[in-house]
């Protein structure tokens, strides 16, 4: 397209009496299409890749639970995930470190579906992942989501917001609808930054568009290749005050067997 706008400039240019090179530029400018903008899925998808490895990985959750700026409890969790590949959503298993009352229980996603699994009666039963683990975090919160697989994204805005170090960044702000009633949220407004797709900020929702928590993604560190965030906050939809924070650590890629994400598995399960 740019050669034929230079073959077009070498016979304009000399009739209205402007510069070759300037009429070049504008000639290739108009010639040349413009990049097309990403879009909303795109954009989520992104934003996905850069919260979840893409190869199997384990890591530690540590969550704290503050009321009124008082630390109240704590717990800690093992993660396996590893994506389908069909489905390319991911399946964890959870299991419990500590406190040493929780210690060696399970809890298993395949699909959308979540099993929990406690040794001492040597049941598992289906939890729903919208019932909350420990203060603002939910079942699933803590296992491994691609929100691209499981949300229709709608590009709402851009615009700035404040992140979770209170600096304003320049956001895409997404709308994702559910595409299958059993996730964890109904729908979620999502701020992800336009200069590098990390995100910044969600707000959950009930399917009766209460506001059930805010979450910031923060402390972005360098973990399995990219820069990850290694926090998030999350912060009660009506109490500001009722807040727990969920660090992640322990990032390591991992040889996780299919056996270890089979519900049948989970009584002969033991950590490597």
């Amino acid at each position: 397209m740019c050669e034929q706008a230079l073959g077009v400039a070498r016979r304009v240019a000399p009739l209205l009496h402007i510069t070759f090179a300037a009429l070049v530029a504008l000639a290739c400018a108009v010639a040349e299409p413009a990049a097309a903008a990403p879009t909303a899925q795109a954009i989520l998808s992104a934003s996905d890749a850069i919260r979840n490895p893409d190869k199997p990985f384990g890591l530690t959750v540590t969550l704290v639970e503050y009321r009124d700026g008082k630390q109240t409890d704590t717990n800690t969790l093992a993660v396996y995930s590893k994506a389908d590949p069909n489905s390319g959503q991911f399946r964890s298993l959870i299991r419990f470190v500590a406190p040493a009352r929780d210690a060696n229980k399970l809890m298993l996603k395949s699909g959308n579906d979540l099993w929990f699994f406690d040794p001492a009666s040597k049941a598992s039963i289906r939890l729903s992942p919208q019932q909350r683990l420990l203060g603002q975090a939910a079942n699933g919160d803590v296992v491994t989501v691609n929100l691209a697989r499981d949300y229709q994204a709608q590009l709402v805005a851009e615009e700035d917001t404040q992140d979770g170090e209170r600096q304003s960044r320049r956001c895409y702000k997404l709308a994702l609808a559910e595409v299958s009633p059993d996730v964890t949220y109904h729908h979620i407004e999502m701020w992800i930054a336009v200069a590098d797709n990390r995100p910044v900020k969600a707000r959950f929702y009930s399917e009766s568009d209460r506001l059930l928590k805010t979450a910031y993604y923060r402390r972005y560190q360098a973990q399995l290749g990219i820069e990850r965030p290694t926090e998030m906050v999350i912060i009660d939809g009506l109490n500001p005050q009722w807040v727990t924070v969920m660090r992640y650590s322990d990032f390591a890629w991992r040889d996780i067997s299919e056996q270890w994400l089979q519900r049948d598995y989970l009584p002969r399960f033991r950590p490597e």
